[in-house]
C-alpha cells in the first residue's frame, strides 16, 4: 500500500487513475481545484484533499496535470514534496524539455502507455471499443527512471501498471527515448499521417464516391496494408502496389523528413507542446 496524491485527479487523467488505484489498497488523496474536476470526484463518492495536506503525507506524487501547466505547477508542488517521495509524470514532453522543478532528494519517473495494438485480437466489444485503454483491453506500456534510487523504478512500474491496467507488458527506456516515442514518432508523424489518411477519404466522398463505400474501402485496407508495412503477414505488396506508393511517398514526404528524429528536432516539438503553440516560423 501507498499513501498517494494525485494532482488534477479530476481531469480526464485524473479520472482514469484514480479508477484504477481505488482498486488497490492506497491511500488516495486527490487533489482538484477546478469545479468540473471536483464534481468529477464527487461523483465518484470520493472527496478532494487539500493540497497542502496531501503532500505532507504523501509517499507518491502523481502529476496528472496537462503539458501546458505541468511545468509551471511543478515549481510549485515540488519544494512542498516530502524529501525521498516519487514523484510521476504520465510524459515526456516536461521531464525532457527540462521544465520539471529541479530537487535531488526525490525521484522523478516518467511513463505512458501504449495504447491496446492495432494488432492485437480481442474477444469482446468492451475490449474492442477501448481504444484507449486502461479500461478493459490490455496495453503496453513504456517506463522511465529520469532520477532516483532503483528501488523507485520498480515501485514506479508496479503503479503504472495498475493505473494503466491491464498491462501486458513493460518496456524500460530512457525519457530522451520515450521522447523519440512520443511526440516525434507517434504524433509529429503518426497522427500527421493519420490525418492525411481522413482528408484522402475525405477528399473521395467530395468526388462523389458514396461515404459508406469509401469507408469500407479505406478502413479495409489500412488494415492490410499495416498487416503487410509492419511484416505481420506472409505476402508482400503487389509490383503495382509499390510502384504508386514511391509515387505517393515522392509527393506527399519531404525527402529530409527524417530529421524530425533529430535530438534537437525532437527538443523542439516537446518545446512546441509544452509551450502550446508552434514557434513563428511555422504559425499560418
Amino acid at each position: 500500500m501507498s499513501a498517494i496524491a494525485i494532482m488534477g485527479a479530476g481531469g480526464k487523467m485524473g479520472c482514469r487513475l484514480t479508477d484504477n488505484l481505488r482498486k488497490y489498497d492506497h491511500q488516495l488523496h486527490l487533489v482538484e481545484v477546478h469545479a468540473a474536476g471536483l464534481d468529477n470526484i464527487r461523483r465518484r463518492g470520493l472527496e478532494p484533499t487539500p493540497q497542502a495536506e496531501a503532500l505532507s503525507v504523501a509517499e507518491v506524487v502523481i502529476l496528472a496535470l496537462p503539458d501546458r501547466v505541468l511545468g509551471p505547477i511543478s515549481h510549485d508542488v515540488i519544494p512542498k514534496v516530502r524529501p525521498g517521495a516519487l514523484v510521476i509524470t504520465l510524459d515526456p514532453a516536461v521531464a525532457h524539455a527540462g521544465g520539471l522543478a529541479p530537487r535531488a532528494d526525490i525521484s522523478y519517473f516518467v511513463t505512458h502507455p501504449c495504447h491496446p495494438s492495432v494488432f492485437d485480437h480481442f474477444e469482446s466489444a468492451a475490449e474492442r471499443d477501448d481504444f484507449f485503454g486502461g479500461i478493459t483491453a490490455p496495453q503496453a506500456i513504456v517506463c522511465a527512471l529520469m532520477q532516483g534510487p532503483e528501488e523507485h523504478y520498480a515501485l514506479g512500474e508496479s503503479l503504472a501498471r495498475q493505473f494503466y491496467g491491464p498491462v501486458n507488458r513493460a518496456h524500460r527506456i530512457t525519457v530522451e527515448q520515450m521522447a523519440i516515442l512520443e511526440p516525434a514518432m507517434a504524433e509529429t508523424v503518426g497522427i500527421c499521417l493519420n490525418l492525411a489518411l481522413r482528408e484522402a477519404l475525405e477528399e473521395a466522398v467530395r468526388r462523389g464516391v458514396p461515404r459508406a463505400a469509401a469507408e469500407d474501402f479505406m478502413f479495409g485496407h489500412v488494415k492490410v496494408e499495416l498487416g503487410i508495412a509492419f511484416g505481420r503477414v506472409g505476402f508482400p505488396f503487389s509490383d503495382g502496389a509499390k510502384l504508386i506508393a514511391e509515387y505517393g511517398r515522392r509527393h506527399l514526404l519531404q525527402p529530409d523528413w527524417k530529421k524530425l528524429f533529430e535530438p534537437a528536432s525532437v527538443r523542439e516539438q516537446v518545446g512546441m507542446i509544452v509551450a502550446g503553440q508552434l514557434p513563428p516560423t511555422e504559425r499560418p
